[in-house]
């Protein structure tokens, strides 16, 4: 088991592509009694309407980048943040340090049988693998992955691919996973896998 050098509590990173199923493990494990802190849903937070990183945003990028309510445009965003990689840079400048700050908040006051961390990029990260015990990718086939996110994005096939271009393969989540859940459509086996892997979770924390 590699040493957390952040987290007193045992902790697991979870991670997978774009449709890969995500959030329905987080779901799972959160029932069985673990902490889950999902990064992606502190970042939606953050740029909602009255969100803390939205003025920065605003003045960072101009009001085009802002639903009438006053929240991120996403897609306005993501298609900006692919086409101009400087964009992409100043945005992580501005969300990254306010969702490191939430995380540890959340985590410093869990209660869960141990944390788990939905971290959609703990694969690009250089910091995020060694934070936590045991690192959980969530994997199916890559033709999966894409016609999930177009029905339930409403997105073409191109945009869908651009997405996957620019995060890690398939091979690179897979090659630094402890631990592997396949999600391939079989809903049955993805439970059987969770509970299984919360067991032996239990085990460890009980360790530390």
């Amino acid at each position: 088991m590699k040493p957390s050098k952040t987290f007193n509590q045992f902790s697991v990173g979870l991670t997978g592509g774009i449709g890969s199923g995500k959030s329905l493990v987080a779901d799972q494990f959160a029932k069985l009694g673990a902490a889950v802190i999902d990064t992606d849903l502190i970042a939606h937070q953050l740029t909602g309407v009255g969100g803390a990183a939205m003025p920065a945003i605003r003045e960072t990028f101009g009001d085009s980048f802002l639903t009438s309510e006053g929240a991120l445009d996403r897609a306005a965003m993501r298609t900006h943040v692919f086409s101009d990689p400087s964009a992409r840079k100043q945005l992580e400048s501005i969300l990254h340090p306010m969702i490191a700050t939430q995380t540890r908040a959340q985590a410093a006051s869990a209660t869960g049988d141990y944390l788990m961390f939905v971290v959609p990029l703990l694969t690009e990260s250089g910091q995020w693998k060694n934070r936590v015990d045991r690192v959980l990718v969530v994997d199916c086939p890559e033709s999966l992955q894409l016609s999930r996110v177009m029905q339930r994005n409403q997105l073409s096939a191109e945009a869908v691919q651009s997405i996957m271009n620019t995060q890690a393969t398939r091979a690179a989540r897979l090659a630094i996973a402890d631990d592997v859940i396949v999600n391939d459509g079989a809903l049955a086996n993805v439970t059987d896998a969770v509970l299984r892997l919360h067991e032996r979770y239990q085990r460890l924390a009980a360790k530390k």
